[in-house]
């Protein structure tokens, strides 16, 4: 079901200052960013650091919910070949989604859902392979 995992998404309070560390200090080639994330490729996968209040946004959870102290620091991303049926195939089996099948305006239509842990979970795939399958 689940194809591999394409993107590391760090939650970050100062999004300006952990994009010099990440492009300045590590050297890592920034290929994307707004206001709230700064994306940078890593051969096939992602590195993102996205802020905080976009990250709750994204999952559909309140900001005190992603405190980084204890709470969660990052998102795993797995691409899967039908994100509906995943989900209903997860959902069956008592996974707890934080946020069913979405369309985001970055191309993507994704899930979020969580580990017995808390760690945060999406799986997504792209809205053109769901329009054209």
């Amino acid at each position: 079901m689940i194809n591999g995992i394409i993107a590391t998404v760090l939650f970050v309070q100062d999004l300006a200052e952990c994009t010099i560390f990440y492009r300045d200090i590590l050297g890592l080639q920034l290929q994307e960013s707004d206001s709230v994330s700064a994306g940078f490729r890593m051969e096939d996968r992602y590195l993102l650091l996205l802020e905080v209040s976009a990250a709750a946004d994204l999952i559909s959870s309140e900001v005190d919910a992603l405190k980084l102290k204890g709470g969660p620091r990052m998102l795993l991303a797995a691409s899967v070949e039908d994100v509906d049926a995943a989900y209903e195939v997860l959902k069956a089996k008592g996974v707890t989604f934080l946020r069913p099948p979405t369309n985001q305006p970055w191309g993507l239509r994704t899930a979020h859902f969580v580990d017995p842990e808390g760690n945060l979970w999406e799986i997504n795939q792209s809205i053109e392979s769901k329009t054209e399958g």
